[in-house]
């Protein structure tokens, strides 16, 4: 990207988020755009009594990658409806601008999804923009606010029980991207190929009532190399962390959610949101968890009674839980 493109990016990306913060006719919540778990404050007379959303201290999801077909902007944005938060970490890759560059995909639902997240800024939840490789575009403006979206280069995130976790991307501990990068934009359409294969295979899958299944990451466990590679990953952010002195490290960047010690160093990675459809929270009593969305969504379903059959019968309740076509 060139330098001039850098220097108007900030401002033409803040402009577009601005535009998108204002209320959509197009949709409407009975709330009046309070979270629909708690009441309008200004209205009058008895309140109408929705469910209560469950509430986290914070919430981290990276590599959703807007921009792309592969992107689950349905389930991530039935995720943001389902929950609030105090804070909510945006770990790099939420916008793919490699892809945009070469290929332009925005479609409503991706709007929807900018358009919940500056929702939850504006009423109260601290939103920070960390970001990755694909959107590096929004690298140089560290400091800025965009529409009540701070961005970040990195953050120390102080957890309820006081341990510190370094908050960061984490593609600089990839050797491909940060010394090939040639080579990482390469491996990059191998990988969107994948996801279109990945794609066909649970179209034809959501046919005949299966759920939804990753055939990208049944091959990154099965492949050795991938695994190798996701280990030594693991291990160098890890031991970083651990020089710097933090208890533990929040990432993304390779698609893997993942929980573990390194020693005393805990390691933690969110996902991402085109294979696994997962998110790390921290709940109100200080427990880490990470949440399968996807996984989620079929639960859902299976208690509705409403999952379809191998004989097609009966419908979900929306998002299904299968590849975007």
């Amino acid at each position: 990207m060139k330098k001039t493109d850098e220097t108007l990016l900030f401002p033409l990306v803040s402009e577009a988020l601005e535009k998108l913060s204002e209320p959509n006719p197009k949709h409407f919540e009975p709330s009046g755009g309070f979270p629909s778990s708690q009441p309008d404050p200004s209205a009058g007379g008895p309140q109408p009594r929705y469910p209560k959303k469950p509430h986290y201290r914070a919430v981290f999801v990276s590599d959703t990658h807007l921009g792309t077909k592969a992107a689950r902007a349905d389930l991530l944005l039935d995720f943001l409806k389902s929950m609030t938060c105090d804070k909510l970490f945006l770990v790099g890759d939420i916008i793919d601008g490699w892809q945009l560059k070469s290929r332009w995909y925005w479609d409503t639902t991706h709007n929807d999804v900018i358009r919940r997240v500056l929702k939850m800024a504006k009423h109260g939840t601290q939103v920070i923009y960390i970001p990755g490789n694909h959107d590096e575009g929004l690298r140089g403006f560290e400091g800025y606010n965009m529409a009540g979206v701070e961005i970040a280069e990195e953050t120390i995130y102080q957890a309820q029980n006081g341990k510190r976790y370094w908050v960061l991307h984490g593609d600089k501990f990839d050797g491909v991207v940060k010394y090939a990068k040639w080579l990482a934009h390469l491996g990059d359409h191998a990988y969107v190929m994948l996801l279109r294969l990945n794609t066909m295979v649970n179209w034809a899958r959501h046919k005949f009532g299966y759920p939804y299944w990753s055939l990208s990451s049944y091959l990154k466990h099965k492949v050795k190399n991938a695994v190798e590679y996701i280990g030594k990953y693991e291990e160098a952010v890890a031991a970083e962390a651990e020089r710097m002195g933090v208890d533990g490290v929040i990432c993304g960047h390779i698609h893997h959610a993942e929980r573990r010690f390194f020693g005393k160093t805990e390691y933690m990675n969110d996902g991402d949101w085109v294979e696994s459809c997962t998110a790390l929270v921290e709940r109100m009593d200080g427990a880490f968890e990470i949440l399968h969305w996807a996984d989620e969504v079929r639960a859902r379903a299976d208690k509705a009674g409403g999952r379809r059959t191998r004989k097609g019968r009966g419908k979900p309740d929306a998002p299904l839980p299968v590849a975007a076509e």
